[in-house]
């Protein structure tokens, strides 16, 4: 073999070894990648088996269950359970309304539709756990099984027994447009704003933050080129009456279990 042939030979030699040991580190770095995906997940299935399943209602009510309605505006969420209930598609009776407005909308809704309502102002309390104490008390007075807060818009603190007790409704796909001064048009607004596509509502269990806790379940909303906030607003509102009564339908038939922040209804994830 001339030197002149030998030449392009062992540079196609070289480039053959590149490409064989680049293709090798691809391999290696994938297998690397596949055990800490591997290690990862069974590291996430030992926290899951760590993490204690809890069933809020254990045995499903054999009657309807009672509902404490939490309001600070229009009681439009109040309203939908009323129809409902009247409807015979959801099995629960109103035992208490708390509003935190003496001036909203809701407390003219409330006293209309023949239910026991009662004013509970958070300015007139020093602080959340002062204000929290007075609803709980009166939610424990009328044997209210499941809090609702229905555009509620003050925070509260559950107590220990309320725990899985108290649901939120919020008009978007939590974890986005949420959290303090995402309320009522605000939120559409923001929606809107910001160009999202897709927005919807959340029902979730309610622990001691803004739009927190474990959530049950989520429907989406497309949002449309034309959309203002009234007529996303109106499209959420449809969806929300719902996902709501459903979510309460799951809790009282003992559906809902939660781990964690994974909610699941009858061992699926919901």
């Amino acid at each position: 073999m001339s030197t002149h042939e030998s030449g392009p030979i062992r540079r196609k030699i070289r480039r053959i070894n590149d490409i064989r040991a680049s293709s090798l580190d691809r391999l290696a770095r994938a297998r690397d990648n596949n055990l800490v995906s591997s290690r990862l997940k069974s590291e996430i299935s030992i926290l899951k088996s760590e993490m204690p399943l809890v069933c809020p209602v254990p045995i499903p009510f054999s009657r309807p269950i009672r509902l404490g309605v939490l309001i600070s505006g229009g009681g439009t969420t109040l309203a939908n359970f009323v129809e409902q209930i009247a409807a015979g598609s959801l099995s629960a009776e109103i035992a208490l309304v708390i509003a935190s407005r003496g001036d909203c909308v809701g407390v003219g809704r409330a006293r209309q539709a023949g239910l026991r309502c009662e004013v509970v102002e958070r300015k007139s309390f020093a602080g959340a756990a002062e204000f929290s104490q007075a609803v709980f008390a009166l939610c424990r007075e009328a044997r209210v099984d499941l809090v609702t807060l229905a555009g509620f818009l003050s925070l509260i603190e559950i107590p220990g027994d309320f725990q899985y007790r108290v649901m939120n409704i919020h008009p978007a796909l939590i974890p986005a447009f949420c959290g303090p001064g995402f309320y009522g048009h605000k939120v559409h607004e923001a929606v809107l704003a910001r160009g999202a596509r897709v927005s919807g509502c959340t029902i979730h269990f309610a622990d001691n933050d803004y739009d927190h806790g474990p959530i049950i379940t989520q429907v989406a909303v497309d949002v449309h080129d034309d959309d203002t906030a009234d007529t996303l607003a109106a499209r959420v509102f449809a969806a929300e009456c719902r996902a709501y009564p459903e979510a309460i339908r799951l809790y009282a038939e003992g559906r809902l279990e939660i781990q964690g922040n994974r909610v699941s209804r009858s061992g699926f994830p919901a």
